[in-house]
């Protein structure tokens, strides 16, 4: 996949998968699945994303997840890359104690876990006023409805990270057709595929120009 990464970051993401499998016998965090799939699908599908975030060493634009769920892609990118400053939106209460106990157990600093809701038009999530240059998100299933959700944090010349499978195609058509005065424009989509399954994944990036 291109993705090279240090000791510590490989042990970071073992003690994260650990701490997952543990608190999965208790609370619905992931679907059951073979230890592969869930490597495949939820940690290596998120690290898809350092492939177009700012190098290591650069400045680092804080990330933002919107409904991260159990830490998936904000939390693993984190994990690999500890300098990246990181935003986790997600409203089930118990994801969010999850998430708060793997970032004190890997000791990780600047990131914040947000419990809460992103509404459209609104900047404010769990107390907090957000505005943040770079989203992403692997909760939401249409490219449009996510549009919608970030545009009010989502400053001019920020950017929008939307994972997608191989539909991508035609959710862009769609969203096109229904928000033609979108402030976004589509930027690049970078397709790669999964090592194990071989499923498809577009990384389709927006940048925000104003209306």
């Amino acid at each position: 996949m291109g993705i090279t990464l240090d000791g510590q970051a490989h042990k970071r993401l073992l003690t994260y998968c650990g701490e997952l499998l543990r608190w999965s016998a208790r609370i619905n965090l992931v679907a059951r699945a073979e230890l592969r799939e869930i490597w495949e699908s939820h940690f290596l599908d998120s690290l898809t994303l350092l492939r177009v975030l700012p190098p290591q060493g650069s400045t680092q634009l804080p990330l933002l997840d919107i409904g991260t769920g159990a830490g998936f892609p904000g939390l693993a990118l984190k994990a690999a890359r500890p300098e990246l400053p990181v935003i986790l939106v997600e409203p089930r209460q118990k994801r969010v104690s999850f998430l708060r106990h793997v970032i004190r157990t890997l000791g990780l600093k600047e990131i914040k876990v947000l419990c809460g809701r992103l509404e459209k038009g609104v900047a404010e999530v769990d107390g907090t006023t957000l505005a943040v240059p770079l989203i992403t998100s692997r909760a939401f299933t249409d490219i449009g409805e996510f549009l919608l959700h970030t545009a009010a944090v989502n400053p001019k010349g920020g950017r929008v990270i939307c994972m997608k499978g191989p539909r991508a195609g035609q959710e862009i058509a769609a969203w096109r057709l229904a928000q033609p005065d979108s402030p976004y424009r589509l930027r690049e989509i970078v397709e790669l595929t999964l090592p194990f399954s071989g499923k498809v994944r577009n990384l389709v990036i927006f940048n925000k120009e104003g209306a």
